[in-house]
């Protein structure tokens, strides 16, 4: 990997919400009383999260002009998220979502409006040519205008030299078609970005529990060399073209508080660590590590997760 005299290490661009989660365990939302108010977002998260554990991180995203903007510009700013690429616009409002509380994959309904307002001046020649890793999300490639954005970028990203990551979290809810969503995600896959799924996004998306090495092998067909598959409490399996298969197990914990998040807990780990140059193995452990706190947890993180980096 060529990417370490780059001054950016990740460039995450996709939606960044309002995440309102369910106050009641282990029920779903239309049994839910109350709800929590949180940050939310998968690429938001991983960029809250690759800050915290002291990588240099951008966020390219977009916001209503209205409280919840306001909200959310002072979270990422209180990290020390780059927010410079925040646009805040004044015709729609910020995006939320409401999240049952969960053991397993939450719930979740979306009230969408702003988030998808990404556009192409958000995102510079110059930023791309300086980043290690251009991140982005299923969700955020699922609606234009931030649809065309981000496929446009990531080849210009991929033509600067930049690795690029997506997080397949695949909701047929938010797609106009299925046969859409495999055409946006087969384009980027053209890139052979590091890709995270889980056996709930592939359940999704394929509307059938495939074998393992299908999955794996349908995404090497595309070009992926590296496909990370997320097994919730059964742990990970990491595919790599010309090695065999990683296959690691879950870090036990005593009780599970909030899945929300877990699986932007384990892609920031992972990318922290690929970032360093570490193996395969090495980027699962910290990985896993980071999800199983972040499942000990509701809302975010801990702040003292940068201790997880010095394991490196």
């Amino acid at each position: 990997m060529k990417i370490n005299m780059k001054k950016i290490d990740i460039l995450c661009v996709g939606e960044v919400l309002v995440d309102f989660i369910g106050h009641q365990e282990d029920v779903l939302i239309n049994d839910t009383r109350d709800y929590h108010r949180y940050l939310g977002g998968s690429p938001t998260n991983v960029a809250m999260n690759s800050t915290r554990l002291g990588l240099k991180t951008i966020m390219v995203a977009t916001v209503g002009n209205d409280g919840f903007g306001d909200y959310i510009t002072k979270k990422l700013k209180s990290v020390g998220v780059n927010t410079d690429h925040l646009n805040v616009i004044e015709d729609k409002s910020t995006s939320v979502i409401f999240v049952s509380r969960s053991k397993g994959t939450p719930d979740f309904i979306p009230y969408r409006a702003a988030d998808c307002c990404i556009y192409e001046e958000q995102i510079s020649t110059e930023i791309l040519s300086n980043t290690k890793i251009f991140h982005t999300t299923c969700f955020a490639l699922s609606k234009n205008p931030a649809q065309k954005t981000i496929l446009k970028k990531a080849q210009e990203a991929n033509d600067a030299g930049c690795k690029l990551s997506i997080d397949l979290n695949y909701a047929s809810k938010l797609w106009k078609s299925e046969k859409k969503a495999f055409k946006v995600i087969k384009e980027y896959c053209q890139y052979n970005p590091l890709i995270k799924i889980s056996e709930d996004d592939m359940l999704r998306l394929f509307k059938k529990a495939l074998p393992h090495d299908e999955i794996f092998s349908f995404f090497h067909e595309l070009g992926v060399d590296i496909v990370c598959l997320t097994l919730g409490s059964k742990g990970v399996k990491l595919s790599q073209i010309g090695k065999d298969v990683i296959d690691m197990p879950a870090i036990k914990i005593d009780k599970v508080m909030d899945s929300t998040g877990a699986g932007d807990a384990f892609w920031s780990g992972f990318l922290f660590a690929y970032i360093k140059d570490k193996t395969m193995r090495e980027c699962l452990d910290i990985a896993l590590k980071l999800a199983a706190l972040k499942l000990q947890n509701v809302g975010r993180l801990p702040d003292n997760i940068n201790i997880l980096s010095k394991l490196l």
